[in-house]
């Protein structure tokens, strides 16, 4: 049966491909949101247990080597009783958008993950703004999501969330998914990300500019912004004329760095 909508991960080989992916080191603590059965968080809660030093103590030292496994069906409980009672590992039942991400003793340092698909997107991105100790993202998501949040910059898929998510982290493709390994099959394509993190991400201000820029993608950036901030489309066009860009420029054509740069100008 499909609780809320999963497709739980089956394949014993990617899962052991996905480990080698997120390429964990000794005392790191692995946020994976989506636990499903608990067949990816069994093996990193393994993985990360031979990686301890032999003095320590699992759940009792809370220092690393450590998951966070989050689910919300509830209706999975029997199946993933024998994971949470493995000593490094802490099973979170809810929401992931609810759950208080800042709260998680010890603080991720990593996100490995299938997913849900629903919520990948605004997933990523609360991540990434909320969990600062985190420097790399090994997830399973939708194809279409994966390649909406690597776009280049002109490209039809490239938007906010493209934007947003680079001007934190280093995006790449890892590997393409059939949708046999999942039970049962899925009717859409899904994809392996490799996030790294180069900086901390964009500002309040940045996000608030990135989203008022694309939120009307047939007309000019300027335009756009003067729907959400009224009075800012002359600054808006000089902002973009100093930076060398045309006045009437579109919110896809501009870099994410170029977006920071017009944050700060529009400061």
């Amino acid at each position: 049966m499909v609780r809320l909508g999963q497709n739980f991960l089956t394949d014993p080989n990617l899962l052991d491909a996905i480990l080698r992916d997120a390429a964990l080191e000794p005392g790191d603590v692995v946020l994976e949101v989506g636990a499903g059965e608990g067949v990816l968080t069994e093996r990193l809660a393994t993985l990360l247990r031979c990686s301890l030093p032999p003095n320590s103590k699992g759940k009792e030292q809370r220092s690393g080597g450590f998951v966070h496994a989050v689910e919300l069906d509830r209706a999975l409980e029997g199946a993933l009783q024998r994971v949470a009672s493995l000593p490094n590992v802490e099973l979170h039942w809810g929401d992931a958008m609810k759950l208080d991400l800042a709260a998680l003793d010890p603080a991720p340092t990593a996100v490995v993950a299938n997913l849900p698909y629903s919520v990948a997107t605004p997933l990523l991105l609360r991540t990434v703004d909320e969990l600062p100790a985190v420097r790399r993202w090994t997830v399973m998501v939708q194809r279409e999501i994966a390649d909406r949040l690597r776009a280049d910059p002109g490209s039809r898929t490239y938007g906010s969330p493209s934007v947003l998510l680079q001007l934190a982290c280093e995006v790449r493709l890892l590997r393409a998914v059939d949708p046999a390994v999942f039970r049962p099959r899925p009717r859409v394509d899904s994809a392996i990300l490799a996030l790294r993190r180069t900086g901390p991400g964009a500002d309040p201000a940045t996000r608030e500019l990135v989203r008022a820029a694309f939120a009307h993608r047939r007309k000019s950036l300027p335009r756009s912004l003067e729907h959400a901030r009224p009075g800012s489309l002359a600054p808006a066009r000089e902002a973009l004329a100093a930076l060398g860009l045309p006045e009437d420029a579109r919110a896809e054509s501009l870099s994410p760095s170029q977006f920071t740069a017009l944050a700060e100008s529009l400061r």
